[in-house]
C-alpha cells in the first residue's frame, strides 16, 4: 500500500488518480494510524507552506512522515510536499518550521520584468545528476507542468537532481536516500509524471 497523505491539500484526487493509473495501491490518510504499515508515502502539496505545516501538525503528520522518512522506505513530496522537507520558508513572513530534512530555506521568484510569478505551465527539467531512479527513462530537457511561486534552494548542491530556468536557476528535483521530491506536478504532466510516478511505485516493491 502506497499512503497518500490528506492535510487539505487541493491537488490530492489528482494525485490519486495518477498513481491509481500507473498501478499503485492507494490509500488515502488523514491520521498516521495506518502509516506504519505502509509500503511508500506520497505528500501532495498547493497551497502555503505555513498551511502545510501547521495542518500536518494538527493532524499528528509531522512527527509520523519524520519516522516514515527515518524508516528507509520511499518518500516523494510534490510541490508544497517538497518546500515541507526544508528548514523554513519566507512566503507570507512564515514562522512555521519545516520538516528540516534538507537544510535550506524556500523563497520567492525575483520580481523583475517580464516575469510573470506564478510560474504556471510547462519548462523543463535539466538533470544534473544520473543517478536518481525516478528519472529512470525520462531524458533530460523533459518538461514537467509548474504552478507555483516560491521554490526551496538547498543548501548542499549533493541532493539536486534537476535544475529548470525561470528568471533564476533553480533546484526543481532533489533526492537523497530514499527521499524523492519534485517542484513539478508529476500528476499534471501526461507522459513523463506518469514515468516518474511509475518508477516511485516500482521503488516501493
Amino acid at each position: 500500500m502506497i499512503a497518500l497523505l490528506d492535510y487539505g491539500a487541493g491537488n490530492l484526487r489528482s494525485v490519486e488518480k495518477a498513481l491509481r493509473k500507473v498501478g499503485a495501491d492507494v490509500e488515502v490518510l488523514t491520521t498516521p494510524d495506518r502509516l506504519a504499515g505502509a509500503r511508500a508515502c506520497v505528500l501532495p502539496g498547493v497551497g502555503a507552506f505555513d498551511d502545510c505545516i501547521h495542518s500536518m501538525q494538527r493532524q499528528e503528520l509531522l512527527g509520523a512522515v519524520k519516522e516514515f522518512i527515518a524508516s528507509g522506505r520511499p518518500f516523494l513530496g510534490i510541490c508544497v510536499g517538497y518546500q515541507a522537507l526544508f528548514d523554513k520558508s519566507e512566503e507570507f513572513q512564515s514562522s512555521a518550521a519545516g520538516m528540516g530534512i534538507f537544510a535550506g530555506r524556500v523563497i520567492r521568484f525575483p520580481n523583475q520584468p517580464g516575469l510573470k510569478v506564478p510560474q504556471i505551465g510547462w519548462n523543463q527539467v535539466d538533470l544534473v545528476r544520473n543517478d536518481c531512479p525516478l528519472f529512470d527513462d525520462i531524458p533530460s530537457g523533459t518538461y514537467f507542468y509548474y504552478v507555483h511561486s516560491y521554490h526551496p534552494q538547498p543548501e548542499d548542491d549533493s541532493i539536486v537532481v534537476g535544475r529548470t530556468d525561470y528568471g533564476r536557476r533553480f533546484a526543481c528535483a532533489v533526492h537523497r536516500d530514499n527521499v524523492f521530491a519534485t517542484q513539478f506536478h508529476p500528476e499534471k504532466s501526461q507522459t513523463a509524471g506518469l514515468r516518474l510516478l511509475t518508477n516511485f511505485v516500482g521503488l516501493a516493491g
